[in-house]
């Protein structure tokens, strides 16, 4: 991964100092960037777009530092659960349409806006759910890895288990996404 190219030029301005945060935040992303690309290589017949795939994972958790998570050395001021679609708001900002979709829609295996409403989640009322391949696999690699235990690589079960505080609905939709991707 080439840390001159356009992601990380986008990391580096809204992660421009050399700390824990920006060291997770690349860490994880590239983790997730290698699952996704992994993916692409072992089913060329799905026809992903490498490139994509490599830049939206790499950007995929841009709007962490904007949240309070102070386990992962994040102490805005939003909820963890708005990372996604603020990050999107920046992506959008910087005139990344098509990448800021990657970022809105990867919490969980993205969230409806069924889920939204009946769940009062304090995020914009649309729908947020992968659509594309390239947004499903990266939604799928990210769920593999953990920004509190970057040492490590979740099996298929401890990923299916922690999807599980986010509803059956989800773990069906992981199944599903195994199914095609392993």
């Amino acid at each position: 991964m080439d840390r001159k190219s356009f992601p990380y030029t986008i990391i580096y301005k809204y992660y421009p100092e050399e700390n824990q945060l920006r060291q997770i935040l690349l860490a994880h992303s590239e983790q997730v960037a290698r699952k996704a690309l992994m993916i692409a290589d072992a089913h060329p017949e799905m026809q992903l777009d490498r490139q994509f795939l490599e830049e939206s994972a790499l950007l995929h958790d841009i709007g962490i530092f904007l949240c309070d998570a102070p386990s992962i050395q994040c102490f805005g001021t939003q909820p963890y659960i708005c990372h996604g679609y603020l990050g999107a708001d920046l992506l959008r900002k910087e005139g990344y349409n098509r990448h800021a979709l990657v970022c809105e829609r990867h919490t969980g295996t993205g969230i409806s806006l069924k889920q939204i409403e009946e769940r009062d989640l304090p995020i914009p009322h649309r729908d947020m759910q992968p659509v594309s391949m390239e947004e499903q696999v990266v939604c799928f690699a990210d769920k593999f890895f953990s920004k509190t235990s970057l040492d490590a690589e979740k099996t298929v079960e401890q990923a299916r288990k922690s999807l599980l505080k986010f509803g059956e609905d989800g773990v069906v939709k992981f199944d599903q996404w195994c199914k095609m991707f392993l």
